[in-house]
């Protein structure tokens, strides 16, 4: 029977130390780090996650903003408001919830933030300097999933990573993760050939697809360990992993549920990154 990794219970105690952290600036009087999430639209999948996150903020102290436009605001009025933001001294993490509707460009907007406040990791130089092995802002989910990783004290070096999925959000920064912690690393996609064979290779299966099921018990290796990252809606309306947890579960050695595995942690890695980019601002500017 696997250990599962609670997403949610490390989320929780990453928070209780990052609000001892805030509490810290509080008694010197610091100023206190702000997030500023934009919402573009009003996708119901959207508007909780917005909700979460802005939750997440106030229960460690960090002050929230949250700036709502229609669906048919135009690209130049929000590049204007990102703009505004990046200039303005008491913001130190920009988000914009993505998707955002498709009249508007979305690597345009995400070049316009500013790296140092580029608290989604998303920027091409932030991609470029995690790839190059230099300090940046790291995209949340990946910096969840390594954060849960490391919470179970296991080596990561020399072993088999298998990540399906290559998208710039997960699938691509958590191999230069997993690479910078000595793993060999195999990437899958939707092209890929014999999926089941090259997944039983792997000591650490991360899927990042959204595809309900994609993950069987004919995919692992006994005694693997396995990250669900991908999240799909089903036919009975409820929100499923990519990997048949009832299936795959007494196989192997470590598993992630789904949900309350790697979305509370994406969660508590964007609080994180807020206060880091705080940090990073604040020995900028001599404070």
């Amino acid at each position: 029977m696997a250990q599962i990794l609670w997403g949610n219970e490390l989320a929780n105690q990453i928070k209780e130390d990052l609000k001892l952290e805030i509490n810290t600036l509080v008694s010197a009087n610091k100023r206190i780090p702000k997030l500023v999430v934009i919402l573009v639209g009003e996708d119901p999948a959207s508007m909780v996650y917005v909700t979460n996150k802005q939750k997440a903020c106030q229960s460690v102290g960090i002050l929230s903003e949250l700036v709502r436009f229609s669906k048919d605001t135009k690209e130049e009025v929000l590049l204007e408001k990102i703009q505004s933001l990046n200039l303005d001294d008491t913001v130190d993490g920009i988000l914009v919830q993505m998707p955002i509707p498709k009249q508007i460009d979305t690597d345009l907007i995400i070049n316009m933030i500013n790296i140092e406040k580029d608290v989604d990791g998303l920027h091409p130089l932030n991609i470029g300097k995690l790839q190059s092995k230099k300090p940046c802002l790291i995209p949340c989910t990946p910096l969840g999933i390594m954060e849960l990783i490391r919470s179970i004290n296991y080596q990561i070096t020399g072993k088999t990573a298998v990540v399906i999925g290559r998208s710039n959000l997960v699938g691509l920064p958590v191999v230069q993760l997993l690479l910078q912690e000595n793993a060999t690393v195999t990437i899958c996609h939707s092209h890929t050939r014999n999926l089941e064979d090259i997944c039983k290779q792997a000591d650490i299966l991360i899927a990042a697809v959204g595809k309900q099921g994609l993950i069987t018990k004919n995919h692992v290796k006994e005694h693997a360990l396995v990250i669900d990252v991908g999240t799909s809606r089903g036919e009975d309306g409820k929100l499923h992993g990519d990997v048949l947890f009832d299936e795959v579960e007494p196989l192997v050695d470590y598993i992630t549920p789904m949900p309350k595995g790697v979305g509370p942690m994406t969660i508590a890695m964007l609080v994180k990154n807020t206060l880091k980019a705080y940090y990073q601002r604040e020995a900028k500017n001599g404070v």
